[in-house]
């Protein structure tokens, strides 16, 4: 199936009928200016892409003008591309167009928002399994690593990888990073167990052990850094907290909770608190008092080179709480909130030019261009650039 075809089955079909009209009563050149109405970050590389070839394609010219630059913060409202063009061209590609754009620039403010919200920690996109399908991964793979560098640019370490193959070149690296599941440690009947599996299967590789299948996450936890006491010492070794909002970490409840934190951190529960704030610092899950209980265990057993690895439920709010009270998190391995606010990804485009003449329906006459040079080809068509 070429381009052009796969176009015409994925558009509305008004602007498939709109297309035909415009070969019947003749072409003009138009510029579309397209927007999202709210704050987002620029993540235009696909769209400009696709169409490109598309235009390769059908032997048609199109000017992209990239008005804020790939990583750069855009406000509500304001184009982040004009598109001039053929209309009988590219009046059946605006459904597509669209769709590369949108969701790829709200998931970079998202990953962006999350890296500056723990500046100091490093984060692994592990939203694969929160895609729906091959398309929607490649683009939140992108996304996050457009986020992540614009969080990069103010200081923080951003994103250091991703879970899958597919996506790892977004992020500058050869390979999707990550160890064993769940469900390699219910086959191997205990967590120490499924540590010696991967450390046979892939020798020399640092090794990332789940805690919590069995409930015992400070437990099992030591016992893996007892029997790989030579990586744990060589801080080649990493703990992950995944508990679940059901239960508590090994030998936590609310009160315990409390406790550990009036130890390590008394200035985040001794001033107001929202509901979703208290449960993630003294709640069930993988809480700030979670955090700090596992790092005191380790540092008490002697394995203070051991880093900690985090999952379930980290989104912005959660990484700003943990900030406040500084919890010892090495790694955050963020999925569901990539793709988080999808009602919100929808781009709009409108036509604010007709052969030169500016024109755009009424309320929408902010999008007509302004006076001064805009930037042009604000992205690099290397697509493989970290």
């Amino acid at each position: 199936m070429t381009l052009s075809d796969d176009i015409d089955s994925r558009t509305d079909a008004y602007f498939n009928r709109t297309r035909d009209i415009i070969a019947k009563f003749g072409d003009k050149r138009v510029t579309y200016a397209v927007f999202l109405r709210r704050p987002v970050i620029s993540a235009p590389r696909l769209l400009v892409d696709w169409l490109t070839a598309v235009a390769a394609e059908q032997g048609f010219e199109v000017d992209l003008d990239v008005t804020h630059p790939e990583g750069s913060w855009v406000g509500a409202g304001e184009p982040l591309i004009y598109i001039t063009g053929s209309f009988q061209h590219l009046s059946n590609c605006e459904t597509i167009f669209l769709q590369k754009l949108g969701p790829a620039c709200v998931a970079a403010h998202n990953a962006y928002q999350m890296c500056n919200a723990l500046p100091n920690v490093a984060f692994l996109a592990m939203d694969a399994r929160h895609c729906a399908g091959g398309e929607m991964q490649d683009m939140m793979g992108y996304a996050a690593g457009v986020g992540s560098r614009a969080a990069q640019a103010e200081g923080a370490r951003g994103f250091v990888g991703t879970a899958t193959e597919m996506t790892a070149h977004w992020f500058g690296q050869p390979h999707g990073a990550g160890t064993m599941p769940h469900a390699l440690i219910g086959y191997a009947g205990s967590t120490v167990r499924a540590a010696e599996m991967f450390a046979e299967t892939f020798p020399g590789e640092p090794l990332t052990v789940l805690t919590d299948y069995f409930g015992r996450e400070v437990t099992d936890g030591l016992a893996v850094c007892r029997r790989f006491a030579d990586l744990a010492k060589a801080g080649k070794m990493s703990v992950r907290l995944d508990t679940h909002g059901g239960r508590f970490l090994e030998g936590l409840d609310p009160g315990e909770s409390y406790a550990v934190l009036e130890r390590r951190s008394p200035g985040a529960i001794r001033r107001y608190r929202s509901d979703t704030e208290l449960r993630y610092l003294v709640g069930s899950g993988v809480s700030a008092a979670a955090i700090w209980r596992m790092r005191e265990a380790l540092d008490d057993a002697g394995f203070d080179k051991v880093r900690i690895v985090v999952s379930s439920g980290f989104n912005v709010d959660k990484c700003r709480v943990m900030a406040d009270c500084q919890a010892p998190i090495d790694v955050v391995g963020t999925g569901s909130y990539i793709p988080d606010h999808w009602a919100e990804t929808y781009a709009t485009a409108d036509i604010v030019a007709y052969d030169g003449d500016a024109r755009v329906k009424v309320g929408r006459e902010f999008l007509l261009r302004r006076n001064g040079a805009r930037k042009r080809n604000g992205v690099d068509s290397n697509k493989g650039a970290p």
